[in-house]
């Protein structure tokens, strides 16, 4: 990844934050989110959205929903916000990284415990 592409990569993952907190009044996307990455393509066309959500599968199904409804009003916000010649199309995709650490720090935890004993 370029330096160029990180960098507006982290631009457009902090907009797209502090849209989420101020502008979106979507009740899907009302839960506790984050944006985890920004993946850009290399012609800055295209942008994969990586979210987290705490909660059950069907509250990520609907954060999911949310997130496609409301792509063209953030893609516009986004045009409006930065300078770029292209803004990106933007898809988004659950990321599942957040339980995974949760889930691995428990088991060592455990482990912890056990060595103890």
């Amino acid at each position: 990844m370029t330096r160029r592409s990180e960098r507006t990569s982290k631009l457009i993952q902090r907009e797209i934050s502090g849209l989420l907190n101020r502008e979106v009044n979507d009740p899907r996307l009302s839960e506790l989110i984050s944006i985890t990455k920004v993946s850009l393509s290399p012609d800055f066309k295209y942008a994969k959205i990586f979210v987290s959500i705490l909660g059950n599968e069907t509250s990520r199904k609907d954060m999911l929903a949310g997130f496609n409804a409301a792509s063209g009003f953030l893609r516009r916000e986004l045009a409006s916000r930065l300078r770029l010649r292209y803004v990106p199309q933007l898809s988004f995709h659950y990321d599942d990284s957040i339980e995974r650490e949760a889930r691995l720090l428990k088991l060592m935890g455990q482990v912890f415990t056990e060595d103890k004993k």
